[in-house]
């Protein structure tokens, strides 16, 4: 028997959808080699090469492997992780404008990290390892708190109802960092500042062990479910007669948000709107089947994110304007956009 015309459509997506997100992989791969050479002290690609291949100086392998790789590094995992924790946001709420930092859920993070800062210096070695842990409690609990006071009894979560909570209760979380920062002695005042405006803050090695296991174990299990989240966006009606158990489902993903969106921020500060940018940006491209708009959202995450520091290294020299700056330069129009398309 032929192909159905079906078939063949799906087919021609799926090759499409491999093609964007291979080349949005070059693209990482250029932005990377781009960024090796970005910075105050300016690394040529020929001395980039030699350094990689053990031939460099003592200067440019300290610059190369001490600050700007584990900066890279960690640009790329944050940025996909928080655009996958937004996907995962997006799909269970069917709410096109849910995103982590909207949410509130990055403001919760961001205070027990600063909470356990003013317990802990942050030079100390078991801490930084904590700080994941710590920013995904505060997460998981601003998360748990947003669902109580959106949940309608007979509704269930209605998506505008979501979003406005989240944005109330992340407004009162900020009030309260700002009334914390008080407490804190200068050198604290301005690690916090520099962390709250969206500085890759974590870059050295022992942040990248930190985040990495998060990175490794969430998101494949993300990957896995992406037919969930199809079924989810059919509707809680549709969802229950495939049955589909959505009330676990809902429960299994939230947390796998929860976790991608507290641990990045934890080591990347409260960057916000890559969450919001990036799906909408890989639905676009491929569609809203999540086996393909989950990977491209993840790559797209990071392909943002890591313009938006390597710019903000190189727009100031030798000063460096926040990566999280950046990417709302771009975010806040485009939130403003979305917002006024859902009203309409």
């Amino acid at each position: 028997m032929g192909a159905t015309p079906e078939s063949v459509l799906e087919n021609r997506r799926k090759k499409g959808g491999f093609t964007v997100m291979a080349v949005l992989g070059i693209l990482i791969i250029a932005a990377f080699i781009i960024s090796m050479n970005t910075g105050y002290i300016r690394l040529s690609p020929l001395d980039v090469i030699k350094t990689l291949f053990g031939w460099g100086t003592g200067k440019q392998e300290l610059i190369l492997f001490e600050f700007r790789l584990p900066r890279i590094v960690i640009s790329v995992l944050v940025g996909a992780g928080l655009a996958v924790s937004g996907c995962i946001l997006q799909g269970i709420t069917r709410n096109a404008l849910a995103d982590p930092g909207i949410l509130g859920i990055n403001a919760g993070a961001g205070l027990t990290v600063m909470l356990f800062i003013f317990l802990f210096p942050t030079s100390a070695a078991a801490p930084v390892l904590w700080l994941p842990v710590t920013a995904l409690v505060g997460a998981g609990l601003t998360a748990a708190l947003i669902c109580i006071l959106a949940y309608k009894r007979h509704k269930g979560f209605v998506p505008t109802r979501l979003l406005l909570t989240g944005i109330a209760v992340a407004t009162g979380i900020k009030a309260a960092m700002i009334v914390l920062t008080l407490r804190f002695d200068p050198d604290q005042y301005q690690f916090v500042a520099t962390w709250l405006a969206g500085s890759i803050w974590g870059s050295s090695w022992k942040f990248v062990l930190a985040l990495l296991p998060w990175i490794v174990v969430l998101l494949p299990f993300v990957f896995f479910k992406a037919r969930v989240l199809n079924v989810l966006n059919l509707g809680d009606q549709t969802a229950v007669g495939l049955g589909t158990p959505i009330g676990k489902e809902r429960l299994m993903l939230l947390g796998a948000a929860v976790g991608l969106a507290g641990s990045c921020v934890a080591v990347s500060g409260g960057i916000g709107f890559i969450g919001l940018i990036a799906p909408h940006l890989a639905r676009r491209l491929v569609g809203p089947k999540h086996q393909m708009l989950l990977p491209t959202s993840a790559l797209a995450g990071a392909l943002l994110l890591i313009v938006a520091d390597t710019l903000g290294r190189w727009i100031v020299q030798p000063s460096e304007v926040p990566a999280g700056l950046v990417v709302a330069v771009i975010g806040a129009p485009y939130f403003l956009y979305l917002l006024a398309h859902a009203k309409s």
